[in-house]
């Protein structure tokens, strides 16, 4: 469970990493200017705030967190719904807001069982059996938006932030899926054995983002913890 004797947290890299490192040092913690640099480092050890952070691919902050590498996490929403992990959900950070999305071309017409290409096969296909769809899930990890374009796929599910993306691409967006936000999360075993060390930076953290505005499916260790394999 991290490093012995500190917190470790495991970072993502990418859209995420900037918008959680301003929150860290808005909470108060001194923070050194290798973990805001583009370096190759996978691992920053903070002695004086007693933090270690890992700075891993976004997807596998979950698996970090659940196996024990990393005490603490921070991972989109969206990234938690489509692992599955055995991980608590302590905090939504409220950082890195966006949207997952069903997105198609402007003159896209139904046919039956229509093929759908995503990053997020678990979540588009418990999306559309719960509207009752039948269609083909075809997975992808990257450049999604040219599956309806080159005739892979119907339509995609992918995240939406600005949309520019969609439209650049010929594309538009049809359908919301689920609102996305960045979560603070816990492996199961450091939340009991370092409760009070977790307690006291989920505080910080929590003091600013409710001094931005409330927070949605907030829970932590004065509140209800959220199980995301049981909340979706």
């Amino acid at each position: 469970m991290g490093i012995e004797g500190r917190l470790t947290v495991a970072m993502p890299k990418g859209r995420i990493f900037s918008d959680a490192l301003t929150l860290l040092e808005e909470a108060g913690l001194n923070l050194p200017r290798e973990l805001a640099e583009d370096s190759r480092k996978l691992m920053v050890e903070v002695p004086a705030e007693d933090l270690s952070f890992l700075l891993v691919k976004p997807v596998d902050v979950p698996t970090c967190v659940e196996h024990g590498a990393a005490d603490l996490g921070v991972a989109g929403k969206d990234v938690l719904m489509e692992e599955d992990r055995d991980v608590y959900e302590l905090l939504d950070l409220q950082i890195s807001p966006c949207r997952l999305s069903l997105a198609g071309t402007p003159d896209w017409q139904p046919v039956l069982n229509p093929k759908v290409a995503t990053k997020y096969p678990r979540i588009a296909n418990r999306w559309f059996r719960e509207q009752g769809q039948q269609v083909e899930v075809i997975c992808l990890n990257g450049s999604v938006e040219l599956a309806p374009l080159t005739g892979l796929a119907d339509r995609i599910v992918d995240i939406v932030s600005t949309g520019q993306t969609l439209r650049e691409n010929g594309l538009v967006e049809l359908e919301e899926i689920t609102r996305v936000t960045s979560r603070l999360i816990a492996n199961r075993a450091s939340y009991r054995l370092k409760s009070r060390r977790i307690d006291r930076l989920y505080e910080r953290l929590a003091r600013v983002v409710m001094g931005k505005g409330d927070c949605d499916d907030r829970g932590g260790p004065s509140g209800a913890v959220v199980h995301t394999s049981e909340s979706g």
